[in-house]
């Protein structure tokens, strides 16, 4: 059941870009530092999108790895602290008598 729905999710997102990309055919003149280029409007937002992705995942990408590794340090934590509560547990009762 989640499979169809995955794969009617991406045939919307599919066609959502294909209309996209038929409304947004015009040519325009794209000016960079260098030079000048002829490319339909849809395929310079969908580079524009694609640059801002990749940026926005590289300026995460140290949080993320920060995460991760706390996540880890606290997971080895965890396991200390078990381990310290078995011992405890398994230890004979002394009696005061």
């Amino acid at each position: 059941m989640r499979r169809i729905v995955l794969l009617i999710l991406a045939l919307a997102v599919v066609a959502v870009g294909v209309v996209f990309a038929v409304l947004n055919a015009d040519v325009v003149a794209l000016n960079y530092y260098f030079s000048t280029a002829q490319l339909p409007l849809s395929l310079i937002l969908v580079i524009a999108f694609a640059c801002g992705a990749t940026l926005g995942v590289i300026a995460s990408l140290g949080i993320v790895v920060k995460l991760k590794r706390n996540n880890r340090r606290l997971k080895r934590n965890a396991e200390l602290a078990e381990k310290e509560v078995t011992n405890l547990r398994n230890l004979p009762m002394k009696d005061a008598h």
